[in-house]
């Protein structure tokens, strides 16, 4: 069997690390680009090359690339909900995905791809579809935004002759996640929090993402985005699911839109004196009241894709997060 070649960047992150494992038990050489100010332990545990760099250095992006690479996978995003940090994420997001692309076609890669968001659609649209036009660009929230920008990124690519495929997760659950999605289980189960959100989403689980990547790389179309759904569910019964599975008494009682947004913009306020990120800004209440509900028809039948349970994902969350004695 011929060793196929792939670097990674994002592979210090939570589903990065989903991806090393992946590529690594399937026979792949990785190499994984990482930050010199991230933290290289996880890297460390796992048979891959590890490459310092920055998204923003064209010149360490060429460097950590092997010649002929066959995919370059591209997870690494600033995922920040303050808007303090609106500056430093668009450079990350836009700028840093066009960096990629750019080493990438000087590297002669196979394929580039490209880790976007279902938020690239438009909070408010209900059910998503890859055939729905994007609405991302007059987002809100920065992150979508940015995130929009680093798809027209690829895409100009794809337009002058880069072979990419976009990916599009709807909210990804799974362990080794500290500062996501889990943050919600944690604060169900410490009982932070006097009842749930209002809002609702499509989850999905870490370890099946990560296998659509790989698929999107061996036989994914070019230019094409994917969306990856999984269970659509209201936060109550998220909570509910996590109730079970702890044996928690966690709150159920839904709280009104306004009991997230007021205490949003006083953190907003303390933040902005203090220069300290909020744990709960405007953009991350928009992002948990929005309703969207993703569809994966296209990721199922192309790449195999095969959503899992919110009970399997809430589960695998909590006993990682129990594991490491964050709950």
């Amino acid at each position: 069997m011929v060793e196929r070649s792939a670097l990674v960047t994002g592979g210090t992150g939570f589903l990065g690390r989903h991806l090393l494992e992946q590529l690594i038990a399937r026979g792949w050489q990785v190499t994984a680009l990482h930050r010199a100010t991230s933290d290289p332990g996880a890297l460390r545990q796992l048979p891959v090359r590890p490459a310092e760099g920055d998204l923003l250095d064209p010149a360490s992006l060429r460097r950590a690339l092997p010649a002929g690479v066959d995919a370059v996978f591209h997870l690494a995003a600033d995922t920040s909900m303050w808007s303090r940090h609106a500056a430093r994420q668009t450079a990350n997001n836009v700028e840093g995905t066009r960096n990629v692309v750019a080493a990438s076609r000087a590297a002669g890669a196979g394929r580039l791809v490209h880790v976007s968001s279902w938020s690239v659609y438009g909070l408010e649209q209900g059910a998503i579809g890859e055939e729905l036009a994007q609405q991302g660009g007059r987002s809100r929230v920065n992150y979508d935004r940015s995130k929009f920008q680093a798809e027209e990124a690829v895409r100009a690519g794809v337009a002058h002759g880069l072979d990419a495929v976009i990916v599009n997760p709807a909210h990804i659950l799974g362990r080794y996640d500290r500062h996501g999605w889990a943050r919600l289980i944690v604060a169900a189960h410490k009982r932070w929090l006097p009842g749930v959100p209002p809002g609702a989403g499509t989850f999905c689980h870490a370890p099946a993402v990560a296998q659509a990547l790989i698929a999107a790389a061996e036989h994914g179309r070019s230019g094409e985005n994917y969306l990856l759904s999984g269970a659509d569910a209201s936060f109550v019964e998220v909570f509910r699911v996590i109730n079970q599975v702890s044996g928690s008494r966690v709150p159920l009682r839904p709280l009104p839109a306004w009991l997230l947004r007021w205490p949003a913009r006083a953190s907003g306020a303390l933040a902005a004196l203090t220069g300290r990120e909020p744990d709960i800004t405007p953009q991350g209440v928009a992002m948990v009241l929005a309703r969207a509900r993703v569809t994966s028809r296209k990721a199922e039948h192309e790449l195999g894709y095969r959503p899992a349970k919110l009970e399997t994902m809430v589960e695998d969350s909590y006993r990682w997060l129990k594991g490491e004695g964050l709950i």
